[in-house]
């Protein structure tokens, strides 16, 4: 599938959906290869680092508007994509809510209380908290406890002002990352330590904030979503196990599809163009039912 065609596939999913808001880019990178290096984010007017990223909005196209804004005393930035053809409104009355990876998790959290959305999808959902709480696929359950002491540790460290401690780490070599026994950690570090890696991006997050992670769960009360809900994931993701276990979870809505994309792990779901097109044929449909006004 060329770069035009899924261009195309995205501007008709956006003009379909009205307006979507996601949690993580919709903009689907193209990837040549797995090793591909990441493209030179300074030579792309939106900070954008894959290949066949959009470098400026023309009429009648996708169009994309950098804004910023304080939340809790933080500086955030984003983008803000706009379909094809777009009026400077939003139709309130067709809000849908698209989540990728852990935005999956967190989509799931905010359609349980926000009823503004109308319909959910969830693409290769990452939940969080269950991760840094019980540690991927569940591998670090007799360590729960401890970690928890570690955390609150480091917690009333930095509240008294000493030393900030950090979490995660991307200073790994390609022996070390070979050696990961998940794959959509190795995968993972290929695509966002490598291939699509943004300069301000440094993997690491503070171990105070885990204090917060690791008592959340994507799936608390998810009963109380009773609006549509598509779920997608990779067949062969590592991450499956995820969406799998939040789906029948979901006992309040009667309109829902987990739906499997044959063949694809977690982190090639969001480039390779042959399941992106299968994601695309699932969310097109799916919004434009549901969305409609």
């Amino acid at each position: 599938m060329t770069n035009e065609v899924i261009n195309e596939k995205r501007r008709e999913f956006l003009g379909a959906s009205a307006l979507a808001l996601a949690s993580a880019i919709i903009g689907v990178p193209v990837m040549t290869n797995a090793t591909a290096i990441a493209a030179d984010y300074k030579k792309n007017p939106f900070g954008l680092v894959y290949n066949g990223a959009i470098t400026k909005n023309e009429p009648g196209k996708v169009n994309i508007h950098p804004v910023k804004y304080k939340l809790h005393g933080l500086d955030i930035v984003a983008n803000v994509y706009t379909p094809a053809n777009y009026y400077p409104s939003v139709d309130v009355a067709r809000l849908g809510l698209l989540g990728i990876c852990g935005g999956g998790g967190y989509s799931l959290s905010a359609a349980k209380a926000d009823k503004r959305f109308k319909s959910i999808a969830t693409l290769s959902m990452f939940n969080s908290g269950r991760v840094r709480r019980n540690g991927f696929a569940d591998s670090q359950l007799d360590s729960i406890e401890e970690r928890l002491r570690q955390v609150t540790a480091a917690r009333a460290q930095e509240m008294a002002g000493g030393e900030i401690l950090y979490a995660g780490d991307a200073n790994l070599t390609d022996a070390q990352i070979a050696a990961l026994p998940f794959e959509m950690y190795r995968q993972g570090y290929e695509y966002y330590w490598k291939t699509h890696a943004h300069p301000n991006s440094t993997f690491k997050y503070t171990m105070s904030s885990l204090l917060d992670l690791m008592r959340w769960d994507a799936t608390d009360q998810i009963e109380l979503i009773d609006q549509p809900l598509l779920m997608i994931a990779g067949s062969k993701a590592d991450s499956l196990y995820m969406t799998e276990d939040a789906f029948p979870k979901a006992t309040g809505t009667k309109d829902k599809e987990l739906f499997k994309i044959e063949g694809a792990t977690h982190i090639e779901t969001y480039w390779v163009p042959k399941y992106v097109e299968a994601a695309m044929s699932k969310l097109t449909p799916f919004f434009g039912r549901t969305l409609v006004s």
